[in-house]
């Protein structure tokens, strides 16, 4: 009986431990409104690598205002990082520029995740 009680307890304190992350993050997450910003390029030409340059610096920039929490928390900082990955990709794929997407696609490296939107 003392070992079954034995090997259960790294499984337990493995499951104590992710659900201790999840409650730490999930205030920045799901505790909260979502938070978003609106990302104007209207003064951009979007059509030239510059411009889609400066309008991926703007997402990104956007992505990490709206991501991050003040906290100096690894925890919290990880799902900051995570949350602006998302934010970014779903920004670029709703906007279907082919050239965003292709510049994104270089900058990140990620080329497993279509960005187009379905229509």
């Amino acid at each position: 009986m003392n070992s079954k009680i034995a090997n259960r307890m790294p499984l337990a304190f493995s499951a104590a431990l992710l659900l201790a992350c999840v409650w730490a993050v999930s205030p920045t997450i799901a505790g909260e409104q979502l938070q978003s910003e609106t990302v104007k390029f209207s003064d951009l030409d979007v059509s030239t690598s510059a411009g889609v340059q400066v309008l991926y610096g703007r997402i990104h920039a956007a992505a990490w205002r709206v991501c991050t929490t003040p906290s100096a928390d690894p925890i919290y900082q990880m799902g900051a990082r995570s949350c602006a990955k998302d934010a970014e990709a779903k920004a670029i794929g709703r906007l279907n520029l082919p050239q965003l997407t292709a510049f994104y696609r270089v900058k990140t490296g990620d080329h497993t995740q279509p960005l187009s939107a379905n229509r």
